[in-house]
């Protein structure tokens, strides 16, 4: 009886020991896609317009939803350095508190994309399956595309510009592995995003400033070699 005891926990380690090293380990590349959802906690300044002076007229940011894609290289079992991309984020901008007629609502349209390189930590073993980490890191957001909206043309906006922002990342997430080569990941950060908007109202120069601060929820499947 104890050898057959004995027979069947041996098996099961046997059956189980693959399992145990499917984990992430130093040397490791980690690939892994998704959807990707940008959602900005953002916070306007005042619209600045030539003759005007300060209004109180304000901007907020819509949310976008896009393909998700981040590269992670394993220096040690629990060091890794990750780079994030994704397909382009295009936003909608909302004229707030507006005035002269203007009227509340759409705005203008912005393209942006945010690549962010991280450095994590990775809790537990090699030997873990389940591997929740932290990061923090370095964002660069450039804008491109920036248009306003055909009515918002008809009232006299015009010339429409971002400036690119320079800010800090934090991040939460966990892979789980399900084979030596696949794992599913849940990962949240907050990047700190903000930008100077330089455009014209009936050809008066007008600027405003956008802390657009978004929360980055991701959720992928990925593949390590």
């Amino acid at each position: 009886m104890k050898t057959k005891i004995a027979s069947s926990v041996l098996c099961g380690l046997v059956l189980m020991s693959p399992l145990a090293a499917q984990a992430h380990q130093a040397g490791d590349w980690l690939v892994r896609g998704g959807i990707i959802n940008v959602s900005p906690d953002d916070s306007s300044g005042n619209v600045y317009v030539d003759g005007l002076g300060s209004t109180d007229m304000g901007i907020g940011v819509d949310d976008d939803t896009q393909i998700g894609l981040n590269f992670a290289y394993m220096f040690t079992d629990n060091i890794a350095v990750e780079l994030l991309a994704a397909t382009p984020f295009t936003h909608d901008v909302d004229l707030e508190k507006s005035q002269l007629g203007l009227g509340d609502g759409k705005l203008a349209e912005v393209s942006h994309l945010p690549p962010t390189l991280s450095v994590q930590y990775f809790f537990g073993t090699s030997e873990s399956v389940f591997r929740p980490y932290v990061g923090v890191g370095l964002n660069y957001t450039v804008f491109f595309d920036e248009e306003f909206s055909g009515s918002r043309k008809e009232q006299g906006f015009s010339d429409l510009d971002l400036d690119s922002s320079f800010g800090w990342s934090a991040q939460l997430g966990a892979d789980y592995s399900i084979n030596k080569d696949w794992f599913v990941n849940a990962q949240v950060r907050y990047i700190d995003i903000s930008t100077d908007a330089d455009f014209k109202v009936g050809g008066a120069k007008s600027s405003v400033s956008v802390d657009i601060d978004p929360w980055v929820y991701m959720a992928s499947v990925g593949y390590r070699f």
